[in-house]
């Protein structure tokens, strides 16, 4: 099993099938626009920025499940991020990230790398590193910052 076998929502509406980042690396990122972490948004916009060319997406998914912390809508969330950081990789509709409701591609990041004491996702601005095969190969907690990923990415960049 892969990050291939999912599909999720663009914030268009549009339904986007994983595999078709087939053969690159992916950060797969839960957002949220009023969060103490929302400045990580240009951190990750500049990492998208150095290694795009190279075969690297980060993929952001708005959620609103940590204390209303991105209760806008779609577009309101689309605007905000472009607008205060510049963003234009890649962002998919809101998910929940955990429990009964959880979007089945945060179920399967959750299970394929454990967090500290619990597989769940505790807060927003959770990382996950997936290599060219779809496989995720690290998780990071919110308080690092996209800059302190940029050796591990260049590490999946040339595997």
């Amino acid at each position: 099993m892969s990050v291939y076998e999912f599909q999720a929502k663009m914030i268009g509406g549009k339904e986007k099938s994983l595999s078709d980042y087939r053969g690159e690396v992916l950060l797969i990122v839960n957002t949220a626009s009023k969060c103490g972490f929302t400045p990580q948004l240009e951190g990750l916009q500049n990492v998208y920025n150095a290694y795009k060319d190279q075969g690297f997406q980060v993929l952001g998914f708005p959620c609103n499940q940590f204390n209303n912390q991105d209760p806008g809508t779609e577009g309101e969330i689309s605007e905000f991020c472009q607008i205060n950081y510049g963003v234009t990789f890649p962002m998919f509709s809101k998910v929940d990230v955990k429990g009964e409701n959880a979007h089945p591609l945060f179920n399967y990041l959750t299970e394929e790398a454990k967090g500290f004491l619990t597989k769940q996702i505790k807060w927003n601005f959770t990382k996950f590193l997936v290599n060219k095969q779809g496989e995720v190969i690290n998780r990071y907690a919110p308080q690092t910052k996209p800059e302190q990923i940029k050796t591990d990415i260049e590490v999946a960049l040339q595997g």
